[in-house]
């Protein structure tokens, strides 16, 4: 149910000039600026009752007596859903995207690319998280034995990546077994993801296990994201942790070490962003990022999800300050997903 300080148009217009402007100022929004701003003729005095009302439904808050009022957290929550989820991408962003990631050939060329983008439109940091190892495609597998029984399991990816990691089976393995188990997966399963290769070679299993018991029981061992290191977690690729230093956000400098060593661990960055995978939304909002940090509650997080011959396989998005372009940054988001997704789809 929309908040009663919200059902005049009027006031949700106010309320969003008022948010466009803090961004673009920084400082508290006096009704005299939203005056000038308004299409209607207003009196300062009316936009004043509104802005009291918006305060009072807790979209707005006077840091002194004197001074304008300030957006909330539930004020740039409304204003990303409501009004810059409307917002197309200019021309010139369309532009400057395409030939900033135009001509990467590899995924690691594309992601450094897109990287860069998201942190130049948020003024803050470009995140990309790389699939989990379950849904990484193979397009090749070689696997080695070592003289201590352990077996080094190499799997490439299109595009040249490579995922190697040495396991200990829980049975011992000879050469030809090895050479058999990867030349079965390379003719079957190229262009699968691991986990769609696990599935597959479990109802095989269950559908002829005398059929397939021997060379299937084997890639199921090998192949298993567990025994590779899936709970490693996803790759994480950050740009631009200079930018959220430089801004005004951060003075505490308490608050800022906090937020830097979140970023160095980086597991709770693919927390945050994998989120975005489950909700309906094609570009996900997060006003206030706690889970980061104490100092997160000054963060927005605009996330969407990539993906790779239509299956999603990851996540990239911007952090950045509250005070953020959304529009700008929501429409770029949305934008460099769909490349990423296409350039990826072509390696």
């Amino acid at each position: 149910m929309r908040n009663p300080a919200l059902q005049e148009r009027r006031n949700r217009q106010i309320l969003a000039d008022l948010v466009r402007t803090y961004i673009e100022t920084g400082e508290p929004v006096s009704s005299r600026a939203i005056s000038k701003r308004y299409d209607e003729t207003l009196s300062t005095a009316t936009i004043r009752n509104v802005m009291a009302d918006l305060e009072e439904g807790g979209f707005l808050y006077q840091p002194h007596t004197s001074a304008g009022r300030v957006p909330t957290a539930s004020a740039y929550r409304f204003f990303a859903q409501e009004i810059a989820s409307q917002a197309t991408l200019t021309i010139g962003d369309r532009d400057w995207i395409q030939h900033e990631m135009g001509g990467a050939k590899t995924a690691a060329e594309i992601t450094e690319r897109a990287g860069h983008v998201l942190a130049e439109v948020s003024n803050g940091l470009g995140i990309i998280v790389s699939p989990p190892l379950g849904r990484t495609v193979l397009e090749h597998a070689r696997m080695w034995l070592l003289p201590d029984g352990r077996v080094v399991v190499v799997l490439i990816s299109p595009g040249g990546n490579t995922s190697d990691k040495i396991v200990r089976p829980n049975r011992p393995f000879s050469q030809s077994e090895l050479d058999a188990t990867a030349d079965f997966l390379n003719r079957h399963y190229s262009g699968w993801t691991l986990e769609a290769i696990r599935s597959d070679l479990l109802q095989k299993l269950a559908t002829d296990r005398e059929q397939y018991e021997g060379i299937i029981g084997s890639a199921l061992t090998l192949c298993d994201p567990a025994m590779l290191g899936e709970g490693q977690g996803s790759q994480v690729h950050v740009e631009g942790t200079a930018q959220i230093v430089g801004t005004a956000e951060f003075t505490n400098q308490a608050q800022l070490r906090e937020l830097l060593a979140a970023i160095e661990e980086k597991h709770r960055l693919v927390t945050v962003l994998n989120a975005c995978i489950e909700t309906p939304e094609p570009v996900h909002v997060q006003i206030g990022v706690k889970e980061i940090s104490p100092a997160g509650e000054n963060l927005a997080i605009i996330s969407a999800p990539y993906t790779r011959n239509d299956f999603v396989q990851g996540s990239l998005g911007v952090l950045g300050p509250t005070r953020m372009h959304y529009e700008r940054a929501m429409t770029a988001v949305a934008y460099v997903a769909q490349l990423f997704s296409e350039a990826l789809s072509k390696i």
